[in-house]
């Protein structure tokens, strides 16, 4: 008896998902726990993987298809020999999936295929298929590419479909993330009273600690000691001593919140993600440093779950890192503010009627006016700066 490969349970705030890639086709022998397909859904990317050793049978919904929480997408041959043919109902699956030849037309290919036909410009029909029945696989393409590349470089140049002489463009479906994002920056834009301060903060206090520790603080944790740290922790104490920043708004009400939740934006290979660290409060420096770096890493290799994404009532990004100097950074909705760090540059700066170059960053924090005023705005970045020039203030909580 076949079993039944399902979407996972999707949470509340899910409606639907997308199958994204399927990495096996009818046919192919799987071993259990081996990933079978990503589904994306507006937060993360979900794999499904094979409850057991067997064999894959028909695949009822191809990539690009829309799908729901639990419903039944593919069937599992438990317990078949690797090389052992299907049955001629299972591996008949969708035409697009399992085309009896190259050489038919497009409608033949699965959407993953056709999109890299088009991108490349191909003639399917030229293309010999290594798929079951012959269809023309992804690594097809890809490979008659490469060989056409090397024997004609000029000819294909690059993936675009021509529009002038001299003149291309190139067509890429956006992900279901890249949608998502879109949208509800859109929707902050649109919905929201959005406003910027600024303030700068003289770095070298919190680069001589670094210096002075850093070798120690890793042999005694673990990991590394970074900016991230002392930004969260500041971030954190200022949190406390301006609720507004901390609150958000639901219809005709404001919702403060007793707990403190921070979103780092991640830059993932999908886009920009926003994971929580949860009770930032109670983390040392060490636990953030290594919280952070768990995110990053997960969000990198797209192990993401929807856990990690939901929640947060403030969020801190860090442009600096790819070379920003200021920015203004939209919220993330539904909280009340965002927290925009930036690139770390020596500048002159006047001390004591002296000038002395000062490795300087430029804060940026957005925030919702509709529940922030000017007083709380300003005052919570000026507690950040005050807590990160002097980090005395964030062990003596003054």
């Amino acid at each position: 008896m076949s079993i039944d490969i399902k979407v996972p349970v999707l949470p509340e705030s899910v409606a639907d998902a997308t199958i994204a890639t399927w990495h096996v086709q009818p046919g192919d022998a799987v071993e259990r726990d081996q990933n079978l397909v990503d589904i994306e859904t507006d937060k993360v990317v979900l794999e499904v993987v094979a409850e057991a050793d067997g064999q894959m049978g028909e695949i009822l919904f191809p990539e690009g298809e829309t799908v729901l929480g639990e419903q039944v997408i593919a069937k599992l041959n438990p317990g078949a020999v690797a090389g052992q043919e299907v049955s001629k109902a299972e591996a008949s699956a969708p035409a697009v999936e399992s085309a009896p030849a190259a050489d038919e037309s497009n409608d033949a290919l699965s959407p993953s295929v056709r999109r890299l036909v088009a991108e490349h410009n191909l003639d399917a029909s030229q293309i010999k298929g290594t798929g079951v029945g012959g269809r023309v696989t992804k690594e097809d393409v890809e490979g008659f590419v490469k060989t056409k590349a090397s024997a004609a470089p000029a000819a294909v140049a690059a993936p675009v479909a021509p529009v002038a002489e001299g003149r291309s463009e190139k067509r890429v479906p956006m992900t279901r993330l890249r949608k998502t994002i879109a949208n509800r920056l859109l929707e902050a834009k649109n919905s929201t009273a959005m406003l910027t301060t600024f303030n700068e903060i003289n770095m070298k206090p919190i680069m001589d600690i670094r210096k002075q520790y850093k070798d120690i603080f890793e042999e005694r944790h673990g990991t590394r000691l970074g900016f991230m740290s002392f930004y969260i922790k500041a971030v954190t104490e200022a949190l406390k001593r301006f609720p507004e920043v901390n609150a958000s708004i639901d219809g005709d009400e404001i919702v403060y919140h007793n707990y403190f939740d921070v979103s780092i934006a991640v830059s993932t290979p999908r886009g920009l993600v926003t994971p929580v660290l949860r009770d930032t409060d109670k983390m040392s420096l060490a636990d953030i440093e290594k919280n952070v770096r768990e995110l990053a890493i997960k969000g990198r290799d797209g192990k993401l779950t929807v856990a990690d994404m939901t929640g947060g009532n403030f969020t801190v990004t860090n442009g600096g890192v790819f070379g920003s100097l200021m920015s203004t950074p939209i919220l993330n909705l539904p909280q009340s503010a965002i927290l925009g760090m930036h690139a770390i540059k020596d500048r002159p700066m006047a001390v004591n009627g002296q000038v002395e170059i000062l490795p300087m960053m430029y804060l940026a924090l957005s925030y919702d006016h509709r529940i922030v005023d000017g007083r709380e705005s300003v005052g919570f970045l000026v507690a950040i700066k005050d807590f990160l020039e002097d980090p005395t203030r964030l062990l003596l909580d003054l």
